[in-house]
């Protein structure tokens, strides 16, 4: 039909213009095209990718099913233990069971500190016992305990309005207030959490033979709360510390008020045992076009020694091991590569968060999304970012990618905290983004016994898991970086 040269030359041309718009709509099935200036025109053509995510997810997903094999199954979770191995190569095979690229476990060095048998007894003017808790990191009191009469503040203030004489050989009972959780001032904690990380401290180096601290919650059933305490230093002695429980706390102030001295006895094995191994577990999704560029995703899969770490990070964990799951089953390839990282050790000692960093700092992370509030209803995502310039410009774009969240109700954008794993990355100039959720219920059973499974609804664990499904794969793909 084309006999003449010239035919035969148009006919070529025409075969590979038309190639080349095969192959080109064969990456649009997962990879929106374009380099558009307007993100608002950029973004609608992921509306449609959006839809099928929330649609795919909320009808079936294995995030509840993972948070009860990692949390029925293996249980609690602290630095140093046998369960935390354990939950370790469960995310290992779990990953890798999902068809997943680059699942590996990345060793760090983590403390361990065990427990032990303990008790608080209030052994006069009637003797019961206080639901207590050691904070993590305490050295132990001895095989006799300590006992001594207790002095009783509700802030640094009040004790630091004493006089040494009514301090020393006494146990210092810090009774500090976190307020209730309202929508404009938080939850408090950060204001009540310096009793738990500086009361041993503040006690010894005014002569107090020990440290009890009010549980950092606004509620209480006589929970105690624990959490990890500021490391000793050769400046001041040595002291035991624990939580006790609210009511605890407020009875031993309601006796001192009224004249009533507490004779209280102390008895932890708590010990430091060093070093051991543990690991990060890491596992990919690789860009199709910028692979060196990443955005992290991810949880830390450590927790305290009580309960099941259920809402704290069993769920930060299996959202971003489910969120990766999701867009793998679809078939999306981003341009940038979607890492999901658990870390370890965040409880006690965040090792595997500055081991992370380390070890990838000659890698380039545009972002990275940490889920560690609990898997309550998402309401969006916070960020910071090194540069306020660049940050101001990326709180712009992140409104407007969460609006495609709108279905969710994930569309807020606020400045501030990230998470304590994804910090190391932000002098680099990453954007460091935080699952916001609706936290009124979160610190009820914040390192507590309590926190298990059975607190966490599976629906709003699917619309966590689509936010940053969503989230992490539109701003991996996007054609520019966040803040750029």
């Amino acid at each position: 039909m084309f006999s003449t040269p010239k035919f035969q030359v148009l006919f070529l041309v025409l075969l590979v213009f038309l190639t080349q718009g095969i192959t080109c709509l064969a990456q649009t099935d997962s990879t929106v095209a374009g380099k558009s200036e307007d993100l608002e025109e950029v973004l609608t053509k992921y509306q449609p990718i959006v839809k099928k995510i929330i649609e795919t997810t909320r009808q079936k997903n294995d995030a509840y099913l993972k948070l009860q094999e990692l949390c029925d199954d293996i249980g609690h979770r602290l630095s140093g233990s046998k369960q935390l191995d354990q939950a370790i190569d469960w995310a290992v095979a779990r990953l890798k069971a999902d068809s997943h690229q680059n699942v590996q476990k990345e060793k760090v060095m983590v403390n361990k500190w065990v427990r032990g048998k303990e008790y608080v007894e209030v052994v006069g003017p009637r003797k019961q016992k206080i639901a207590m808790l050691g904070l993590g990191g305490s050295v132990g009191t001895g095989s006799d305990g300590i006992q001594g009469k207790a002095i009783v503040v509700d802030s640094k203030d009040e004790l630091d309005k004493l006089a040494d004489d009514d301090i020393k050989g006494k146990i210092v009972v810090f009774n500090n207030a976190m307020p209730p959780f309202s929508e404009t001032t938080g939850s408090g904690y950060g204001s009540a959490v310096q009793y738990r990380s500086n009361g041993a401290r503040w006690a010894a180096e005014r002569g107090g033979i020990a440290a009890l601290v009010r549980s950092v919650t606004a509620y209480s059933l006589q929970s105690p709360h624990t959490g990890a305490m500021r490391k000793y230093t050769d400046e001041f002695p040595k002291v035991p510390t624990a939580a006790i429980s609210i009511e605890g706390a407020t009875m031993l102030r309601r006796l001192q008020d009224r004249g009533i001295d507490s004779d209280i006895k102390i008895y932890m094995e708590a010990k430091d045992h060093g070093e051991v191994p543990s690991a990060n577990v890491v596992a990919e999704i690789v860009g199709s076009e910028k692979p060196e560029e990443i955005v992290v995703i991810g949880g830390h899969i450590d927790s305290w020694d009580v309960g099941q770490g259920a809402q704290d990070d069993g769920c930060g964990c299996v959202v971003a091991m489910e969120a990766l799951n999701v867009i793998r089953k679809l078939g999306l390839k981003p341009r940038r590569t979607i890492r999901c990282v658990l870390w370890t050790n965040e409880e006690n000692g965040l090792a595997g968060a500055r081991s992370y960093a380390a070890r990838h700092q000659n890698e380039v992370h545009v972002a990275g999304i940490e889920s560690d509030s609990g898997g309550f209803r998402p309401q969006g995502l916070s960020i910071e970012m090194q540069d306020d310039d660049e940050q101001r410009k990326a709180v712009t774009q992140l409104s407007k990618v969460l609006e495609l969240l709108k279905p969710v109700g994930a569309t807020r954008v606020t400045e501030g905290y990230s998470g304590a794993d994804i910090s190391p990355l932000k002098p680099s100039g990453t954007a460091c983004m935080g699952l916001r959720v609706d936290g009124r219920l979160y610190f009820n059973t914040h390192h507590t016994d309590a926190d298990t499974v059975d607190k966490v609804n599976r629906k709003e664990l699917t619309d966590c898991v689509i936010t940053v499904a969503v989230a992490s794969f539109v701003i991996a793909d996007l054609p520019v970086r966040l803040g750029q």
